[in-house]
């Protein structure tokens, strides 16, 4: 078992368990080890780097969290603070400088972002590209410029949205930024079955790539559809034989049409999905 806490890594990147275990409690004081709201410095693939306590400690089982499971390694400090101002100004001149350089190199690629790691080794440049790009001269600058392990990461354009955040047509905060840990595939059927218009417009997000949304309601959908009948699919009615003209998945209602009017009943199906 390990003693652990949710950490939310930098200004919401990500959300990542934390062991506290070897964190030693205050001196004298019955007060937990770190409470929801503390910054603190931890262990990262980057080396040390900073985050935000978002849930009480709790005793977890290692096989339920991230493998392998790293560590607080203290409270942040108000030195720890004023170091993380510090690279937050130099990270903004760094994209600055990086821009310049990608423009006299004349390489084909968008500048996204740019990161640097807590302890200032490393300088991470998150970068756009419709293909391959030779940056290895542009490397050697900025490794030059700014005396640092200098990383280049090409990203799609889903991860560029997550990076930046937003609002989608719902109105809240992109899920790629609030709460999704990976993207899946999505798929235009996915909407279809959905009975959702099959615009590019209506049913893609900020990314310009179908909506995120789409495929993990689309579960939902599959599971309120069994027992339904297919639109198009004759079946038998109160009213005698119909051919299904639409169906509701999440009311569990099909619109029949009957007889040689064309007149529309509404049936229902129950709750319990057919089983």
């Amino acid at each position: 078992m390990q003693e652990v806490v949710l950490v939310k890594i930098r200004e919401g990147e990500k959300i990542v368990h934390f062991s506290i275990k070897d964190l030693p409690v205050p001196m004298g004081l019955r007060m937990p080890k770190v409470k929801v709201g503390d910054y603190v410095i931890i262990e990262a693939e980057r080396g040390k780097d900073y985050g935000q306590v978002i849930s009480e400690a709790e005793m977890v089982s290692e096989a339920t969290v991230e493998d392998p499971l790293k560590k607080v390694v203290r409270v942040a400090t108000k030195d720890d603070f004023q170091q993380i101002q510090e690279n937050k100004r130099k990270t903004k001149e760094a994209v600055d400088i990086c821009a310049k350089k990608i423009a006299e190199h004349k390489l084909n690629m968008k500048l996204v972002n740019a990161e640097y790691s807590f302890d200032r080794s490393k300088f991470i440049f998150y970068f756009t590209a419709d293909g391959r790009v030779d940056f290895r001269e542009l490397v050697k600058d900025l490794a030059r410029e700014f005396r640092a392990r200098i990383e280049l990461r090409q990203i799609g354009v889903r991860d560029e949205a997550k990076m930046f955040g937003g609002f989608g047509p719902c109105g809240r905060t992109l899920c790629c930024k609030s709460f999704l840990k990976d993207f899946e595939p999505v798929t235009v059927r996915m909407a279809k079955d959905q009975n959702l218009p099959l615009n590019p417009t209506k049913i893609s997000g900020v990314c310009g790539r179908l909506m995120c949304c789409l495929g993990y309601e689309y579960r939902v959908y599959k599971e309120s559809l069994r027992g339904l009948p297919k639109q198009g699919e004759t079946i038998n009615t109160k009213e005698g034989k119909g051919r299904v003209i639409s169906v509701n998945a999440l009311k569990r209602t099909v619109v029949v049409e009957v007889g040689d009017e064309g007149k529309q009943i509404k049936v229902s199906y129950p709750t319990d999905k057919g089983k």
